[in-house]
């Protein structure tokens, strides 16, 4: 069981390498926050990603054919949050959020719960996690197949994902204090619009799949 959870480790860690818009909201969030925030914020992205593992491992066929089927509604509506999140960045001073007090237990929730939320949006991410368990070679319908194993497999793509936030979250704060004021300002700008158009593109994607044969099935 422990080449499994090594598995299910490194399937969490490049499922969460790939630098999307929860990326880009990570590092903006440790610059501007610090590095609380950002991790929160990684944990939330890690939760979402060992949900669609559970889903995998588990072999919940509905919820696949769900996601799969209702792709154009997760993409419009997962996109349109982002895009606003990026609007909110974009026009953040973060002058005053450096002279706001202590983050707060809400505040921690709120950056947890959002990339939780904007995760489980992008249904592609299931399908690329089944892809990634396979290239690693973890059988999912005949080795995982006890509550002991799965436990094993879930916790290793949670701790994985969690590597990879700690590792990038680290990286940054540790450059953190080396940006100036107008540094900031520019970060906010720049992340704000990269998350707007990551919000735009995925927009795009649904509208494109309802235009060209990708039916929802939600009624």
């Amino acid at each position: 069981m422990g080449i499994d959870f090594i598995k299910a480790f490194i399937v969490g860690f490049c499922g969460s390498v790939a630098v999307g818009p929860i990326g880009v909201l990570c590092i903006q969030r440790t610059i501007n926050k610090g590095k609380i925030s950002g991790f929160m914020s990684g944990a939330g992205a890690a939760s979402a990603d060992t949900v669609f593992a559970a889903c995998a491992v588990l072999g919940l066929a509905a919820v696949q054919s769900l996601l799969q089927h209702n792709q154009s509604v997760f993409y419009i509506a997962g996109g349109s949050m982002i895009a606003v999140i990026g609007i909110k960045i974009h026009l953040t001073n973060p002058i005053i959020q450096l002279k706001k007090p202590r983050i707060s237990k809400f505040k921690m929730f709120e950056d947890f719960y959002s990339t939780f939320l904007l995760t489980l949006t992008n249904p592609m991410t299931i399908f690329f996690l089944i892809s990634l368990f396979a290239l690693v070679k973890l059988d999912l319908t005949t080795r995982v197949n006890t509550s002991s194993s799965i436990a094993i497999v879930l916790g290793g793509v949670f701790l994985g994902a969690c590597a990879w936030w700690t590792l990038l979250i680290s990286v940054v704060n540790k450059y953190r204090k080396k940006f100036r004021l107008e540094h900031l300002w520019m970060v906010n700008k720049i992340a704000g619009i990269i998350i707007f158009l990551f919000g735009i593109i995925f927009i795009s994607e649904g509208i494109w799949k309802i235009i060209y044969g990708c039916p929802t099935t939600l009624q």
